[in-house]
């Protein structure tokens, strides 16, 4: 049997114990430890990265050594350093797109 409750006090009437929600549990989040031997399921194939820093050390060494076989070219592209045009940005320099073919064959660059 409900009792009736005056609407002026519904906001502050608690909840009772048959309206809360039922298996109110923790949610299990446990880490287990990794079974490295053989178990009755056979062998777990567990990846290992033991190999990662000899990896990294030739992976350092190859690029040195690519790097060491084209040795003197250039960082970039050539540019030429150009004007900007219209009154307001006429001061300052920027790079332009490119030398042209005829500009390259009077520097004697190939």
């Amino acid at each position: 049997r409900q009792e009736k409750v005056p609407a002026s006090h519904t906001c502050y009437a608690s909840p009772k114990v048959s309206d809360m929600v039922k298996h109110n549990k923790i949610i299990p989040n446990a880490h287990f430890h990794k079974k490295w031997q053989t178990s009755s399921r056979g062998p777990l194939h567990l990846v290992t990265w033991l190999d990662q820093p000899g990896k990294k050390k030739s992976r350092r060494l190859k690029r040195a050594s690519k790097a060491a076989a084209f040795a003197p070219k250039p960082v970039s592209r050539l540019y030429p350093v150009v004007q900007c045009p219209t009154q307001k940005h006429c001061s300052k320099t920027r790079l332009g797109r490119g030398f042209s073919l005829a500009e390259l064959k009077t520097a004697k660059i190939t």
